[in-house]
C-alpha cells in the first residue's frame, strides 16, 4: 500500500513528510524563547502608534513602539475599566504561547495506535505546518471511513473569541462541517441546569436575557434580594467587549442603601464583593441548602396569607398542586422554617422575617449561577421563579426575578443602534462524508461528554429523551479548554486514553494541548484585524479591532488554519465563501450599516469607519421592564411554556417520570454536603469553585506578571475562614493540601472573616499543573479546584455540571514543595529516530 493514496495523502507524502519533521525538528532553546521574543516574520515589525481593539475585558488602546507592544490603556469610552485590561499583552508574550505546530511523541512514531497513557506527559515534536495538516485530514478521513461521524466529537466549545469573524468554534465548525457531520454537543458549563428547566417553566432560557432597565429598578425597588450572585465581580468581563457603563447603576444603588431607600439582601455563605459595594443584610445559608429556605418563605408567604393570589390565578398554572408538598400533606413534611432552619442554618425566626420583607414592596430578585450547577440544581432555578410569583410583581418595574443580571452589563439601557451579524458555521454546501451514526445519539449534554468516552453505548435520560452515547474516537477543540472546565480530573485522565487522537488549535499551551496529540498554534486575538460590538446588552456602538502586531513564531489566524485544510478536501472555496478575511469583516460592518438605515441610524463607509473614526456610537434606546408584556397581555403575549404561563407545576416535566426532578420543585438531598450533610464528617468543608475575581475563567491565569498580584507562593488562593483556619494551624500565606477521595491539590491559604466556618473556595479557572504529567492521582502543584470536584449530572432532566457538590479536607502542606507546573510549552522533547518503524496508517 505504500503509494495507495488515503482521500489525496499518499503513504509516502506522509511518511517522507513525517521523517522530514523529525530529522529537521527545531528542538531545545527555540522552544524556550523568551517572551520578549519578536515574531517570525518580522517585516511589519517598526510601527509605532497607538491600535484601538477590544477583548472580554473591555475596550483599550495598545501602545506600540518598534513592533512590540508596550502599553495598554483603557478606552476612553469605559467609565469603570477592570485591573484585568493590564494582563491582556501577557497573553501575546508569555512562556506558554504555543509557538508552533506539535506532535506528541508517541503519537509521531504509532499514530491512532500510539501509547495514549503517554498523554500528558509534555512530550512533543514540532513539525511543520503542511504535515500537521496532513495529519489533520488523515485523522478525519480515517475515523469517518473506519466508524462514522458519531466517532468524531467536534462540537464541544467555551467561551467565544471576541470580533464578529475570528470567532474560534464557530470556524472550527464550519470547515469540519464541510468535510462530514460529527457528534455535537447541546447545552454548557455556565448555567446547564437553569437552561433546560427554565423555558419549561417561564417559556425561556431567561439566564442569557437583558434585564429590567436600572433606573426603573432603583426608581421602584424597596428590596432587592441578591441570591447566590456577585455582579460586582462578576460584570468586569463580558461574552462581547464590555462597556463597563453598569457599574455607575450600582454606585447609585449603594448610595440609596446607604440612604435606607433600598434594603438590598444577600443570601449568601460568603460576603461577596456586591455584600461590600452595596452594604445590607446577609444571609448566610448553609451552602447547597437553598432549596429549603426557599420552601420555608414559600411556607411563610402561603400561611400568613402574604402571597398574590389573584397573580398566581391569572397568571401561572400547578400552584394547587404545589401546595400539598408545601404544607406537607403530600409527604407529611411541612417546609415550615423550623424545618428548614435544621438543613439550612438560619434560624426560622429569620426565615419569616425575611418572608415578610419580601413581601413588604417591590422586590427584586437576582438570581446567580453557581447555585444552579450543584446537584439537582434545577429545583433552585424553578424555586426563584415560584417565590416571584407569588410575591405577585413579575412584569413590574422593580419587581420580579432575573437570572442575568450578573452578566453581560445587564440592566443597561439598550441603544437604539444595529446588531452585527457574524462568520457563520453553516454554508449550506453538503459536506462529503454523511455516514450513519448507527444508532447512536447524534449529540451529547456537554456535562456527560467525559461519561460518553468512558461508557460507549450506555443510554442516558436527557431532557425527556434516550441518549446512547456512541464509541468516541477523536475530539478536536479549538479556542476553548476542556482541562479547565470540566470536573473530576483524575477521572477525566483515565477516560481520555480511549480517545485515538485528539487535535487541540489553541495559542496558549493549557492542560487540553498536553493531553492532546495534535497541537495547532492559533493567532490571539490582539494579532489579527476583526470587528466587534462594544457593549453587550447595551450595544453602545461597533469598534475596530485592529491589529496590534504581528502574529508570534508560527502561529496563523483560524481562519487560515481551517481554510488551509478545507484545500485538502476541495472545500477551500465553500469555507472562504470567495472573501479575504479583510472583505468578510467589511461585510459585517455593512450589513450592520445597512440595517442602521432602515432605523434611521447613520454609520459611515467602511473605509472611513476602519481608517479614520475606528469607532461608531448609537442613540441610546428605551428603558424596558422584562415580561411587562406579558403581564398587561398574558392571552396576547404569552410565554413559551406548554400553557403560556409560568408552570409551577409543569405536567411536560412530570411525563418524564424522572425521579430526581419531578413535576413541582422540590428538595433532594445531595451525594455530599457540608454542615452536617452527607460525607461531612470525613470532608467537612464546602469547596466553591465560582468564577474568578482576576480571570475569564481559565483566561489571564498564563498572565505570569498579573497572576502573581493575587497567586499566594505561587499558588492559586484557597480562601478558608479564620475559625477552619485556626482549627487547622493555618495562616495566611501558608501553602496547604486541599483535598478528598478525587484527588489532592497544593494551593496558597488565605485567612479571612467574609467566610462562614465550613465553607472554602478555590475559583474555577485555576490552571491544572500536575506534579507528574499523565498521571491519575498526581499532586496538582498549582490549585486546579476541578481536581477535586464531582462529575455527576445534575439530574436526569438537563444532566448538567454539579461542580459546586463538593466537600473537601484542607491541612497545612508540610513536604517538599514542588515547583509549578503548567505555565509553559514542552517540557522534554525527545529527538526522533528517522528510522522508527513507519506509521500504519492504513
Amino acid at each position: 500500500m505504500a503509494t495507495e493514496k488515503l482521500q489525496g495523502i499518499t503513504r509516502r507524502r506522509f511518511l517522507s513528510g513525517m521523517l522530514t519533521a523529525s530529522a529537521g525538528a527545531v528542538i531545545g532553546s527555540s522552544l524556550l524563547a523568551p517572551r520578549t521574543a519578536m515574531a517570525a516574520t518580522d517585516a511589519k515589525s517598526t510601527f509605532s502608534g497607538d491600535v484601538i481593539h477590544g477583548s472580554h475585558w473591555g475596550a483599550f488602546r495598545a501602545k506600540v513602539e518598534n513592533g512590540i507592544w508596550i502599553d495598554t490603556v483603557a478606552f476612553e469610552n469605559d467609565p469603570h475599566p477592570t485591573a484585568m485590561l493590564s494582563a491582556v499583552r501577557e497573553v501575546v508574550y508569555n512562556p506558554s504561547r504555543v509557538k508552533y505546530p506539535m506532535v506528541r511523541l508517541d503519537w509521531l512514531k504509532h499514530g491512532w495506535k500510539s501509547d495514549t497513557t503517554q498523554r500528558g506527559d509534555n512530550r512533543f515534536v514540532r513539525v511543520p505546518w503542511s504535515q500537521a495538516l496532513d495529519f489533520f485530514h488523515h485523522e478525519l478521513e480515517r475515523v469517518q471511513n473506519t466508524y462514522g461521524p458519531s466517532a468524531l466529537y467536534a462540537g464541544h466549545s467555551g467561551w467565544q473569541s471576541c470580533g464578529k469573524l475570528n470567532t474560534a468554534g464557530t470556524i472550527m465548525q464550519r470547515a469540519i462541517s464541510l468535510h462530514g457531520t460529527y457528534l455535537a454537543k447541546i447545552g454548557d458549563y455556565s448555567t446547564g441546569s437553569a437552561q433546560v428547566v427554565l423555558p419549561y417553566v417561564a417559556g425561556a432560557m431567561e439566564v442569557y436575557e437583558q434585564q429590567t432597565s436600572w433606573p426603573l429598578v432603583l426608581e421602584n425597588a424597596k428590596n432587592i434580594v441578591i441570591w447566590g450572585s456577585d455582579p460586582i465581580k462578576n460584570l468586569q468581563v463580558g461574552w462581547l467587549i464590555p462597556d463597563h457603563s453598569v457599574y455607575g447603576y450600582y454606585q447609585q444603588l449603594a448610595d440609596k442603601v446607604k440612604s435606607g431607600e433600598i434594603n438590598v439582601i444577600h443570601v449568601d455563605p460568603v460576603k461577596s464583593q456586591s455584600y461590600k459595594f452595596f452594604g445590607g443584610k446577609q444571609v448566610p445559608v448553609n451552602p447547597q441548602t437553598d432549596v429549603p429556605l426557599m420552601l420555608a418563605i414559600a411556607h411563610t408567604l402561603y400561611t400568613e396569607k402574604l402571597y398574590d393570589e389573584q397573580f398566581l390565578a391569572d397568571y401561572t398554572t400547578g400552584f394547587d398542586q404545589f401546595v400539598p408538598y408545601l404544607t406537607g400533606e403530600k409527604d407529611g413534611v411541612a417546609k415550615t422554617p423550623e424545618w428548614a432552619e435544621k438543613i439550612c442554618g438560619i434560624p426560622a425566626d429569620e426565615i419569616r422575617e425575611l418572608a415578610r420583607t419580601m413581601a413588604s414592596g417591590r422586590t427584586q430578585i437576582i438570581a446567580g449561577w453557581c447555585l444552579q450547577r450543584m446537584q439537582h440544581g434545577e429545583q433552585y432555578a424553578w424555586m426563584i421563579v415560584v417565590l416571584a410569583a407569588m410575591l405577585g410583581q413579575i412584569g413590574l418595574p422593580g419587581g420580579g426575578f432575573g437570572f442575568g443580571w450578573h452578566y453581560n452589563d445587564a440592566g443597561t439601557i439598550t441603544s437604539a443602534g444595529p446588531l452585527m451579524s457574524g462568520f457563520s458555521s453553516v454554508t449550506g454546501v453538503e459536506p462529503i462524508h454523511q455516514g450513519s451514526y448507527n444508532g447512536y445519539s447524534t449529540y451529547i449534554p456537554v456535562a456527560r461528554f467525559v461519561d460518553c468516552i468512558e461508557n460507549p453505548g450506555k443510554t442516558i435520560q436527557f431532557n425527556g429523551h434516550s441518549v446512547k452515547f456512541p464509541h468516541m474516537k477523536m475530539a478536536i477543540f479549538c479556542g476553548n479548554n476542556p482541562f479547565h472546565h470540566h470536573q473530576d480530573r483524575n477521572r477525566m485522565i483515565e477516560a481520555w486514553r480511549k480517545l485515538e487522537t485528539v487535535v487541540s488549535v489553541e495559542h496558549q499551551w493549557t492542560a487540553t494541548c498536553r493531553f492532546a496529540d495534535i497541537v495547532l498554534p492559533a493567532t490571539t486575538t490582539y494579532e489579527r484585524n476583526d470587528i466587534e460590538q462594544f457593549g453587550n446588552h447595551s450595544n453602545k456602538g461597533i469598534i475596530a479591532m485592529k491589529q496590534i502586531v504581528e502574529p508570534m513564531f508560527e502561529s496563523k489566524d483560524d481562519f487560515d488554519i481551517f481554510r488551509e485544510l478545507c484545500t485538502r478536501f476541495d472545500r477551500e472555496e465553500a469555507f472562504t465563501g470567495g472573501k479575504t478575511k479583510m472583505e468578510w469583516i467589511e461585510e459585517i460592518y455593512n450589513g450592520a450599516r445597512l440595517q442602521g438605515r432602515g432605523i434611521g441610524v447613520r454609520m459611515p463607509n467602511f473605509v472611513k469607519f476602519w481608517e479614520e473614526e475606528q469607532f461608531v456610537s448609537f442613540p441610546e434606546g428605551s428603558e424596558w421592564v422584562r415580561h411587562a408584556a406579558f403581564r398587561k397581555e398574558p392571552d396576547l403575549e404569552p410565554l413559551g411554556t406548554a400553557t403560556g404561563l409560568i408552570e409551577i407545576y409543569c405536567k411536560t416535566i412530570a411525563d418524564m417520570g424522572y425521579d430526581d426532578c419531578q413535576g413541582h420543585p422540590m428538595w433532594f438531598e445531595k451525594v455530599e454536603r457540608s454542615h452536617g450533610g452527607p460525607k461531612s464528617n470525613k470532608f467537612p468543608l464546602h469547596m466553591q469553585s465560582c468564577h474568578p475575581n482576576y480571570r475569564l475563567h481559565s483566561q489571564l491565569c498564563s498572565s505570569d506578571d498579573f497572576r502573581g498580584t493575587y497567586a499566594v507562593q505561587d499558588r492559586e488562593p484557597v480562601y478558608i475562614s479564620t475559625a477552619d483556619a485556626k482549627a487547622r494551624g493555618i495562616v495566611s500565606g501558608d501553602i496547604v493540601r486541599v483535598f478528598n477521595d478525587r484527588g489532592q491539590v497544593l494551593a496558597g491559604a488565605v485567612v479571612t472573616d467574609d467566610y462562614k466556618s465550613g465553607v472554602c473556595r478555590i475559583e474555577e479557572g485555576a490552571w491544572y499543573a500536575p506534579l507528574e504529567g499523565g498521571k491519575p492521582g498526581t499532586l496538582c502543584t498549582y490549585g486546579d479546584p476541578n481536581v477535586l470536584t464531582v462529575d455527576i449530572g445534575t439530574s436526569k432532566l438537563a444532566q448538567a455540571t454539579s461542580a459546586h457538590t463538593a466537600l473537601v479536607e484542607i491541612e497545612k502542606y508540610t513536604g517538599p514543595i514542588p515547583s509549578v507546573t503548567g505555565f509553559s510549552g514542552p517540557t522534554e522533547i525527545d529527538d526522533v529516530n528517522p528510522l522508527f518503524p513507519a506509521m500504519d496508517i492504513a
